[in-house]
């Protein structure tokens, strides 16, 4: 199928200033040029088909990037109500959380640990066009001590067990469990390096994995060819997971000097998820969050807020992420990254870069997705608005006219 929009802003996912008035024809799922609007007309059989979109007034940017959800959660803070939702009423709930994703021109997400590899069928579903969504890489199960921050047992009597949760406690354990993970099709694997917020009994500052226990699961995900994680807030546990080879850092409260020039060295991606802390502290204990997780998100914000932006000063390379399913953090809502990086120091078009060609490459298509380039997938969105002057735009879904995937209109709200 081929498709031509026009006359529009674009915003080419590089960092480049927006330029236009511009077309792009799209062919297939792939963009096949890109040019000023004469010298890209628009072919009188799309035309009179109905195939070319007149965006004249509009920005055209690549697909939102989001590279940290928990695409079976629901936000909600109630964690018995999450326990008794069950496997099948989860399964129904990830595929709503994969449309209002896409509906919010969300086009690729990468999801750090979901329930009962519920991420594995729905990416199956996805890609065979069951169910809209986005592109979506998995985690399968994190990989957690015992009593770390992965382990769902926190806060529970010892008499009741969980299914789903991967604890290890050795550097054998920890091969064998990430051996497990790839085996049932994870396209990266999830670490906790760290205590969290939202797990009761531990702090953001504790050492989760040791460095051996994180080396041996990289190893082998590296073996195949594929990428790593870690959910890492407190300052030991960073340190370790860049020494033990980490692709990123989820989180990075406590960011130390040190630290990032490890990163820089390391080429080690920051996903800071600002957003994750920010609802927390603003709902609060009022809206049911228990209070050891305020306490602690209250505690961390400031350092978080800090840390992200001396790492982005320093030119640590930055990649979107909400962590969508944290207390009041809703799949759909996740351009409000944005506004909150731009809020803690970041220029909005540094922002915009980190929410497509950042996050590509951070997903491994950075040679195939998140710029408006010839040869990459047409995953693009029409916006009403400019998000450069106002990253704010694009958390109101009437401004994203049109959502493509794969060079398919997924949305339209033009009419």
């Amino acid at each position: 199928m081929a498709l031509v929009i026009k006359n529009v802003t674009v915003f080419d996912g590089t960092g480049k200033p927006p330029w236009g008035p511009a077309s792009v024809f799209i062919e297939g799922d792939k963009i096949e040029n890109v040019g000023p609007s004469n010298e890209v007309p628009a072919p009188e059989n799309l035309e009179s088909a109905g195939k070319v979109i007149d965006g004249a007034g509009m920005f055209l940017m690549p697909g939102i990037v989001d590279c940290h959800v928990h695409i079976t959660g629901t936000g909600n803070p109630d964690r018995l109500k999450q326990m008794k939702q069950g496997i099948p009423y989860t399964a129904i709930l990830a595929t709503i959380n994969a449309k209002n994703t896409l509906e919010a021109g969300i086009t690729a997400v990468r999801d750090a640990g979901a329930a009962f590899l519920i991420d594995v069928g729905l990416k199956r579903a996805i890609q065979e066009g069951l169910v809209p969504g986005p592109r979506l890489q998995v985690a399968c199960r994190g990989l957690s001590i015992t009593g770390g921050h992965g382990d769902s047992r926190n806060g529970w009597p010892p008499e009741i067990e969980f299914k789903g949760r991967y604890v290890v406690d050795s550097p054998d354990e920890a091969r064998r469990a990430a051996r497990e993970q790839l085996r049932d099709g994870a396209d990266h694997l999830k670490l906790h390096a760290t205590g969290g917020v939202m797990s009761e009994g531990d702090v953001p500052t504790a050492r989760g994995l040791t460095i051996e226990e994180m080396r041996a699961a990289i190893e082998e995900a590296h073996n195949v060819g594929k990428k790593t994680m870690a959910h890492a807030q407190g300052s030991v546990g960073i340190k370790n997971a860049i020494l033990a080879g980490i692709s990123s850092i989820e989180h990075g409260f406590y960011l130390t000097d040190e630290i990032i020039e490890l990163m820089l060295k390391r080429d080690v991606f920051l996903v800071p998820t600002l957003s994750a802390v920010h609802h927390i502290v603003e709902q609060g204990t009022e809206a049911g969050i228990p209070e050891y997780g305020v306490s602690k998100a209250r505690e961390a914000q400031e350092a978080h807020i800090k840390s992200f932006y001396n790492a982005y000063k320093a030119g640590v390379k930055i990649a979107m992420g909400t962590d969508s399913a944290t207390p009041f953090n809703y799949h759909g809502n996740n351009a409000l990254e944005l506004e909150l990086m731009v809020n803690a120091g970041m220029q909005p078009i540094d922002a915009l870069v980190a929410a497509t060609s950042r996050g590509a490459e951070l997903m491994g298509w950075g040679d195939k997705m998140g710029q408006v380039k010839p040869d990459f997938w047409a995953d693009l969105i029409l916006v009403s608005g400019n998000p450069v002057e106002d990253v704010r735009v694009l958390q109101n879904k009437q401004n994203i006219k049109v959502v493509l995937k794969g060079g398919e209109v997924v949305v339209d709200r033009r009419r």
